[in-house]
């Protein structure tokens, strides 16, 4: 079987001119417990495993992936396959640089314009959401919001994302409508999180509608590495180019 059959293609009505792939478990020469498509160099895989993997990603999708060191933070760089900078979002306006984030229950975030200029790709976990990486994003890509596309990606689900009060508050504290997006645990004092509609409401109040993807739950769906379900794993990747 080819992999890449067991990709996802973001559903998304992007522009002839981008292209965008979401990567699964499927193919790859990980072993357990990174089986099989690890992409992730920092996760104590074999290097050997890993070099062969992101080696197979580049002969399926004919770009060149710009990988980043992610931190969690809301930092954006503009996307260079030379370079490993550290950041936690990428945008380019280059045919064939691919903009890539790895997760593993994060939200990988993918974004592109309505023209098919330019692209962006964020990783977005609760701290860098709520820190602002999606608004750095669209700072980054300067288009007007309304010409903007997101389509967000295998995260972790409403029903598996238990999180504290300090989480709650990070995200009410600069949005009153986000507490909708949490709902009490049966753990006290705990809170069950949506962030694909965290997500959704901070890009709404920057005037981004067009929001696409979410509905996903790496952690219940083996198709993907999921870190809450199994703290030893690997990353999936999540890309988005342009094409000539």
């Amino acid at each position: 079987m080819n992999p890449s059959s067991d990709w996802l293609l973001p559903d998304w009505p992007a522009p002839a001119n981008v292209r965008a792939c979401v990567t699964t478990r499927a193919g790859g020469a990980s072993q357990p417990p990174f089986d099989r498509l690890n992409l992730g160099d920092h996760v104590e895989d074999e290097p050997q495993a890993v070099a062969e993997n992101r080696r197979m990603l580049v002969e399926h999708l004919g770009c060149q992936p710009a990988w980043l060191k992610q931190v969690h933070s809301p930092d954006v760089v503009a996307a260079d396959p030379a370079q490993v900078p550290t950041a936690d979002a990428s945008w380019s306006a280059t045919p064939g640089i691919a903009c890539t984030v790895l997760t593993a229950d994060c939200l990988p975030t993918l974004f592109c314009d309505r023209a098919g200029t330019r692209v962006a790709a964020a990783h977005a976990g609760w701290r860098g959401l709520a820190n602002g990486v999606l608004e750095n994003t669209l700072d980054a890509l300067a288009v007007e919001p309304s010409e903007i596309l997101v389509w967000l990606g295998p995260a972790i689900g409403p029903v598996t994302f238990e999180v504290g009060p300090e989480v709650r508050e990070a995200f009410v504290s600069r949005h009153a409508e986000a507490e909708r997006a949490f709902s009490p645990s049966r753990n006290a004092g705990k809170f069950m999180a949506d962030i694909y509609a965290l997500a959704r409401i901070r890009l709404a109040a920057r005037g981004v509608t067009a929001v696409h993807g979410g509905g996903f739950c790496t952690v219940s769906d083996t198709r993907f590495f999921s870190y809450r379900r199994a703290a030893r794993t690997g990353r999936f990747a999540s890309l988005v180019w342009l094409v000539d």
